[in-house]
């Protein structure tokens, strides 16, 4: 494999590890160097998350890189996220190359493919620089990983392939920082140490001047200059891209609502949940509380259960109900509760899965909960669009809805709609999507993003404070979602800009302004 072509500057954030701060340090320079009136692009060659988004065209990538697009203030597209790995079991992933399923593959078949990988990674490269004038690159994990370095497609293999300088950031918060960063420098190559330009530390919480010695060190043992220290940042409403960030918002069995005066959510922590982040606009109504739970006993006072995405929907359904979530769901309807179902969950609510085609699992099919006179058959061929939609679920008022679509099932429903799709991507269409039971306090859907939507999650909310019997139905004038994620992202950049030698990391770029 030769070198991609190169007519932009990049940079490239690699970290010691996962969960350093790489993601949220791209997405800060995107905004910089937008700000700056460059026109930047965030690229992340390989991705393994199961949270993900659909681009304009209808591809899926990472939903940190949409993110990251988003602060650099153009729309998202699969030459961002070349390669994206989506686990569906322990042992498998299902491998999507420039925004489309490619296959299923154990870990040593997806390695041996890589090659393969590369080839779409550089073409993706090469798209990019040819049309922005600044790339800002992401590695995964760490690039001192011994054991997979051969073939390597998402650290320092891209960075000898695209030549861009590499920029090594440790997080100072977990402890061992130093050992860290100067560990991954003597784990690497002569060849990929020469790209290695400096160090940031991330994630600092205390007094800078007692820091000042270690970072003398850091710089005399490795050669190499601290371009920045970024402090620790609290409050920020930006999407996560693994599930480990949910062990902050999980309750311990036995846990006790903190008012009586709130909606109280709960999200069942599927084992193989897949986008989350659909419920993030929750996290900024003040009169929400909001758990992710893996024990039925944790649903209980709870007016509202719901049953997120799943990337194996069939064996997650088994664990829900062999963990007894089946008699915490009917007992929470039984006390006028709410269940909703989204995507995998939806599926689940119905009367049967079946995956003939062993799809995402070994078992052929399982009973649903029976919430929905639904019936699912999983597909080989997913389904990914950007949609619109018009829904009446809520006390028969009519919302405009926006989101997107990423399932591989197809179900047939008898019960009536959650929604009318009108349009997917650039096509107008009429399609009926979901399921509304009878009683109106179980529905699911196919579309992610519901909650965006200000008005219509604010409607779902006053609508069950009102059916609860909790307080006077209120509405927060507050930020809706979409704003407290775009003053996130302003926030962060700031920070990041006002904490790293900006001038230092332009000149290593070679970039002049």
């Amino acid at each position: 494999m030769g070198r991609a072509s190169k007519k932009s500057v990049s940079v490239m954030i690699q970290g010691t590890s996962s969960h350093v701060g790489k993601s949220l340090l791209v997405t800060a320079l995107c905004r910089i160097f937008a700000d700056m009136g460059l026109r930047v692009a965030p690229f992340k060659a390989q991705n393994m998350s199961l949270n993900s988004a659909v681009t304009p065209n209808g591809g899926e990538i990472g939903r940190s890189t949409a993110l990251q697009a988003l602060a650099a203030f153009i729309p998202p597209s699969v030459d961002m996220n070349p390669v994206l790995l989506k686990p569906s079991s322990d042992s498998k992933s299902q491998v999507i190359i420039h925004g489309r399923v490619c296959a299923n593959m154990t870990a040593a078949e997806y390695h041996s493919f890589k090659s393969d990988a590369m080839q779409s990674v550089s073409e993706s490269f090469d798209r990019l620089s040819n049309a922005y004038d600044v790339i800002v690159m992401e590695g995964a994990g760490s690039p001192a990983e011994v054991n997979l370095r051969a073939n390597d497609i998402a650290n320092m293999g891209v960075a000898l392939m695209t030549n861009s300088p590499v920029i090594i950031a440790g997080d100072i918060d977990r402890g061992g920082v130093f050992a860290s960063l100067v560990g991954t420098l003597e784990l690497i190559s002569k060849k990929e140490k020469k790209l290695v330009k400096g160090f940031i530390i991330n994630k600092f919480r205390g007094d800078i001047s007692l820091l000042t010695p270690g970072l003398g060190f850091l710089e005399k043992r490795a050669g190499l200059p601290v371009i920045g220290v970024v402090p620790y940042l609290n409050g920020l409403r930006l999407p996560e891209e693994d599930s480990v960030s949910l062990d902050t918002i999980r309750p311990a069995p036995g846990f006790n609502w903190s008012s009586n005066k709130t909606v109280k959510i709960t999200v069942i922590r599927l084992p193989r949940i897949s986008n989350f982040t659909d419920f993030d606009p929750f996290m900024t109504d003040s009169d929400v509380e909001i758990k992710f739970i893996d024990e039925p006993s944790c649903a209980q006072g709870a007016d509202i259960i719901i049953i997120p995405g799943s990337k194996n929907t069939i064996e997650d359904l088994a664990w829900l109900k062999g963990c007894g979530f089946s008699g915490a769901i009917e007992k929470n309807k039984e006390r006028g509760g709410t269940v909703i179902g989204v995507c995998g969950g939806f599926q689940m609510l119905g009367k049967s899965v079946s995956d003939p085609r062993g799809v995402e699992s070994r078992l052929k099919r399982i009973e649903g909960l029976g919430l929905l006179e639904a019936h699912t058959v999983l597909a080989k061929k997913k389904k990914t669009f950007e949609v619109s939609a018009k829904t009446s679920v809520l006390r028969g008022a009519s919302f405009e809805i926006k989101g997107y679509e990423i399932h591989a099932g197809e179900t047939k429903c008898k019960d009536r709609p959650f929604a009318r799709i009108t349009k997917r991507g650039a096509a107008f269409v009429s399609v009926a999507d979901g399921g509304v039971s009878p009683c109106g306090r179980a529905w699911g859907t196919y579309i992610h993003g519901i909650f965006d939507n200000r008005d219509f999650r604010r409607a779902l909310l006053d609508g069950v404070r009102g059916t609860q019997g909790l307080a006077q139905a209120i509405s927060p004038k507050g930020l809706g979602h979409n704003e407290a994620v775009e003053g996130s992202i302003t926030a962060l950049a700031k920070t990041v800009k006002e904490n790293l030698d900006m001038a230092r990391l332009m000149e290593i770029m070679g970039l002049k302004r």
